[in-house]
């Protein structure tokens, strides 16, 4: 795949990537501004391999110099649809370029793809308005604040009411460990995210994520008397954490257990990782997890989903939020764990 645009220094070209440009690729991500930790390359390999998703990953490049990478997977669903994403099981993603020409480019070469696929829609999930003239989905905000190593400005950040949930939580016998494996974390989150009414993702997918990542994917595990209670999946890149997968047992919630994690995890980052940003994630406005980021003190920062329409008419609408999948979500809630974590999977990959 190949286009260019004129231009005194030379002409832009979209390649593939390949195996061997995965270093560079990976250089240019970790130096871009626009790039996120969904940009990185190995996500290629975590859609394949826990997946079985087909994927896109196009650069661009003047002079063998990238300015711009584009992150794409094809989800195809007899129940979900048809649809082209940056990214899949990502909450950001989209096109991440240091030239207006490069982002032109990427941005034309995935409209292309995606008519050339004959898919329902081609979604660009970013943090910030980039193309103005195409639908866009405003469901969703993300909550992002900066941290200090010095963990009493950090606690004096937050709001007086949860400041004196977590100094409680931190008087109690809970303690917090870097666990080196997903076990623990496992049965942590596929009990969480059943009580929720939501598919559970496979074991495969967060030993991939793990092995892709190495110490850029890290747990934490929150432990009562010996036994775990909570855990959190975490992302590193560059000075950010990003707490992405979590969960606890029903005793967290007596506990504040989960309190206890996200802000052990928070002085964790801040004085023995660097971070200098926490990265609370995505939530859909008005529902508890939106809540309960914003008693910590972060504030709502809306994401721009946006989308070329191919087949579809109108915004495909896969959320929990859509009332028709409101029995599904009930039902589910009612099975037992280890029957949602069978079947989950089959699900819950082309959820995206």
């Amino acid at each position: 795949m190949k286009t260019s645009n004129n231009h005194t220094t030379g002409h832009i070209e979209i390649c593939r990537l390949e195996p061997h440009d995965a270093a560079r690729w990976d250089a240019f991500v970790h130096t871009c501004p626009d790039a996120t930790f969904f940009h990185l390359s190995g996500w290629k390999m975590v859609l394949e391999q826990a997946f079985g998703h087909a994927t896109h990953f196009l650069f661009a490049q003047r002079n063998g110099a990238i300015e711009g990478v584009l992150p794409l997977g094809h989800i195809r669903s007899l129940l979900f649809g048809n649809t082209l994403i940056s990214s899949p099981f990502c909450v950001y993603g989209g096109v991440a370029a240091t030239t207006a020409d490069a982002r032109s480019a990427l941005t034309q070469a995935g409209v292309d793809l995606a008519e050339q696929l004959r898919v329902d829609s081609l979604e660009f999930r970013y943090r910030l308005p980039q193309n103005q003239d195409w639908p866009r989905k405003d469901l969703y905000v993300t909550f992002r604040k900066d941290i200090d190593a010095d963990p009493d400005k950090n606690l004096a950040a937050i709001p007086r009411k949860q400041r004196a949930v977590i100094r409680k939580a931190m008087d109690s016998a809970l303690t917090s460990v870097i666990d080196p494996d997903i076990d623990r974390f496992f049965a942590a989150y596929s009990a969480s995210v059943r009580n929720l009414g939501t598919p559970v993702f496979a074991r495969k997918y967060f030993r991939i994520l793990k092995d892709v990542f190495g110490e850029a994917c890290e747990v934490l595990t929150v432990e009562f008397e010996g036994r775990p209670i909570a855990s959190v999946m975490s992302f590193y890149f560059r000075d950010e954490v990003l707490p992405y997968y979590g969960g606890g047992a029903s005793e967290a919630r007596t506990l504040k257990g989960n309190d206890f994690m996200y802000w052990q995890l928070m002085c964790h980052a801040a004085a023995e990782r660097g971070c200098k940003i926490f990265d609370y994630g995505r939530s859909k406005q008005g529902t508890g997890s939106y809540d309960f980021k914003r008693h910590w003190g972060f504030e709502p920062q809306a994401l721009h989903y946006e989308f070329h329409l191919v087949k579809a008419r109108e915004i495909p609408e896969v959320n929990p939020l859509n009332p028709k999948y409101r029995y599904f979500i009930q039902a589910w809630q009612r099975l037992p764990l280890s029957v949602s974590q069978w079947i989950g999977p089959l699900i819950s990959k082309n959820l995206g």
